[in-house]
């Protein structure tokens, strides 16, 4: 299985450990890394996980990124939009996205305990895939 990964770079003292923790798990599991591209932030990932879910050498995408709470709504309207487009995303190419964004109203001290949502995104975006398989035993996945 080919995984790609896009994080945020945004609160990048929380995204970077999640990307370390989600490249781990890839090995761990004996996937093969297929990209990690940083953006600016959660907002920014949908597009990138579009461009790699319509290549041949990606079977799945862990989105990570840190959303934590200011002084207005905008974690929560960031998150909305975001969750439902990658949502969208993996419905039009059959493919796995994983969520591996925390937030919304959560404070940096928050996003910093949960960076194991990268390693959790990797495991999502496996667990899929083989689900997928298991009732399209006729298609070879590693294509699609």
């Amino acid at each position: 299985m080919r995984v790609a990964i896009v994080a945020a770079r945004f609160n990048a003292e929380v995204t970077d450990s999640m990307v370390e923790a989600a490249e781990e798990a890839i090995d761990d599991h004996g996937h093969e890394h297929a990209a990690t591209v940083r953006v600016p932030g959660a907002f920014d990932t949908p597009v990138v996980a579009q461009r790699l879910m319509s290549r041949a050498d990606v079977d799945g995408v862990a989105v990570l990124g840190a959303v934590v709470t200011g002084d207005t709504d905008h974690d929560q309207v960031l998150m909305h939009a975001t969750t439902r487009t990658l949502q969208q995303l993996s419905l039009e190419w059959g493919k796995p996205i994983a969520l591996g964004i925390t937030g919304p109203g959560m404070s940096g001290e928050e996003a910093r305990e949960r960076v194991d949502y990268g390693a959790q995104a990797v495991e999502a975006v496996t667990e899929v895939h083989e689900a997928l398989r298991q009732v399209t035993p006729e298609m070879d996945m590693d294509t699609v």
